[in-house]
């Protein structure tokens, strides 16, 4: 690992650990409200908190070392979580201070999801998916599929745990990697549902308890609880992009193939949108219905629920990244042009913010409106 020396999985890590360890964080209270990939095991991408209307003021800024491919999220008690490419989960107190560090075998491309209980979840390269207690320590690890790690080319990193995990309502992750795995909250493997290639995607969860996600197979799949295939929709190119389930039950999914699909609970396909490129960063949902999506031909898109795009934002680059829509209706996007968009659900830009980065991230807000977001030089700032 680059730019860490680490302790072992067993605990923590980094300079903090110097002085002493560090003062656990105050035990969970609530539900996190950020707790993993698009806010809620549906990736609606709503979040508690308003977005500040104007150009907001930075309240801090960490800098992790490495590149940071994963969204931050939030736990019970406030407390950011984010993986980097060193490895590292970083847990980040509201007031910016590290409290903690644990390493990973490999680099880290997942989004973590935090549990009530306060556990933090987290895949990584090495072909592990990790639980980590809320002070740092590892509470277990799983190895997901029999690739050779050490190995090159698409034969070993298919086992790669790159999508976040996504926590059921029973306690059960959902994780990618060789196919999809459901594993118990012990860190029992409960089934494995087998693609014909990588799933970088994160899962996402109907009401049914049915599960959504995408293949570099180029299909969605709609898997039972119990690991049986639904049934699956094919598509021209990977779809890397997490699936959204809407509260009827409509599934929203981009794909390389430049399109956006709507997709019923049955499997066929409502509607399709198409843009001008790849569309690998999730969606998100405002409370009317209309869905909010970049795509790399530069432009965010507000998409009505019949299929008809409402308006779309010009960017200098792609977007690679999910939207998240704020309590007060605002829509923050990053961008790989270096900048943060803060978008009124009118199609009109509030504010631009530079972070002289490519934000290929998405934002978490926070219920006291703080906003969180990760860069590619592996700075985590917070704006109020």
């Amino acid at each position: 690992m680059a730019g860490t020396t680490p302790a072992g999985p067993s605990g923590p890590l980094g300079a903090a650990d110097q002085a002493g360890p560090p003062a656990p964080p105050p035990r969970p209270t609530g539900a996190p409200p950020f707790a993993m990939f698009g806010g809620d095991a549906q990736h609606r991408g709503r979040a508690a908190g308003p977005a500040p209307v104007r150009s907001p003021k930075a309240a801090w800024s960490v800098s992790l070392g490495a590149t940071v491919a994963g969204s931050p999220t939030i736990g019970p008690d406030g407390t950011v979580y984010v993986a980097a490419h060193d490895g590292s989960l970083s847990a980040i107190a509201p007031e910016g201070v590290v409290r903690w560090r644990f390493a990973t075998g490999d680099r880290s491309w997942s989004t973590p999801a935090v549990a009530v209980d306060g556990t933090v979840y987290l895949g990584s390269d090495d072909d592990h998916l990790y639980a980590v207690d809320r002070t740092g320590t590892l509470k277990w690890k799983l190895r997901l599929g029999d690739c050779d790690p050490k190995g090159f080319g698409p034969e070993s990193s298919r086992c790669d745990v790159d999508g976040g995990p996504t926590i059921g309502p029973d306690g059960t992750i959902y994780v990618g990697g060789d196919g999809l795995h459901a594993v118990w909250a012990d860190g029992t493997l409960r089934w494995k549902f087998a693609t014909a290639d990588h799933v970088a995607s994160t899962p996402a969860l109907g009401a049914d308890g049915t599960i959504y996600v995408g293949c570099q197979d180029h299909a969605l799949y709609a898997v039972a609880p119990d690991g049986t295939k639904r049934w699956e929709l094919r598509t021209g190119g990977d779809i890397d992009a997490a699936p959204l389930v809407a509260d009827d039950g409509t599934i929203y999914v981009g794909s390389d193939d430049d399109l956006f699909y709507a997709v019923a609970p049955d499997g066929t396909v409502r509607w399709k949108v198409i843009t001008g490129g790849d569309i690998r960063g999730a969606a998100a949902l405002g409370p009317d219905g209309t869905i909010y999506v970049g795509s790399y031909d530069r432009a965010l898109y507000a998409i009505s629920p019949t299929g008809e795009v409402r308006w779309k934002v010009a960017a200098a680059e792609r977007f690679h990244g999910a939207p998240t829509v704020a309590q007060n209706q605002v829509v923050v996007v990053g961008s790989q042009d270096d900048h943060l968009y803060a978008v009124g659900t009118d199609g009109i830009i509030r504010w631009l913010l530079s972070l002289s980065t490519d934000v290929d991230t998405t934002p978490a807000i926070a219920g006291d409106g703080t906003l969180y977001v990760a860069g590619d030089d592996g700075r985590v700032h917070a704006f109020r």
